[in-house]
């Protein structure tokens, strides 16, 4: 389909929280064929479509070594997490040039509508589970920096500005 520009912060957007999709849809889908290929070329591991500018709460994430096991997710949501952590250095192409060290739970359950517009429940873990949580911040109008204390965001912050 086609590869979509991702909206540059502070874009109002992507500190505002996305729809509920009431059902899965071909418009749906082809929303979710973009947003693969847009992911694909960054290349990432995730992206959520307010990234795009599409304020619904869909987001892709592949974030397997080979790639095309790409799972599509309408309305996800964390049903647990786990108590242990895991850091990793996470950026966005909402703010392209820096990156931060960021500390989420190692694994999690999500539950969402999948492409068949079934509800599904599935754990993830390690990078799959980062990508998972980091795609539903988006979804809540959160940036990955949010969770960085306000010296270091304000650090990042200055440093993105710099780099642009």
């Amino acid at each position: 389909m086609s590869v979509l520009p991702c909206i540059p912060w502070p874009d109002k957007r992507l500190r505002s929280a996305a729809a509920p999709v009431d059902q899965i849809t071909d418009d749906i889908r082809a929303i979710w064929t973009d947003m693969i290929d847009t992911m694909e070329a960054m290349p990432g591991v995730g992206l959520a479509a307010p990234q795009i500018g599409v304020m619904l709460r869909l987001a892709v994430v592949d974030a397997s070594q080979e790639r095309g096991q790409v799972i599509r997710m309408a309305n996800p949501e964390i049903l647990h997490a786990s108590a242990k952590l895991r850091a990793h250095d996470e950026g966005s192409p909402n703010l392209p040039g820096v990156r931060a060290r960021i500390e989420r739970p190692r694994a999690v359950t999500v539950q969402f509508l999948n492409e068949a517009g079934e509800v599904e429940q599935r754990d993830f873990v390690h990078l799959w589970a980062t990508s998972v949580q980091h795609q539903i911040d988006h979804l809540n109008g959160r940036m990955y920096f949010d969770h960085l204390s306000k010296l270091k965001r304000d650090m990042l912050l200055r440093r993105a500005r710099k780099a642009g």
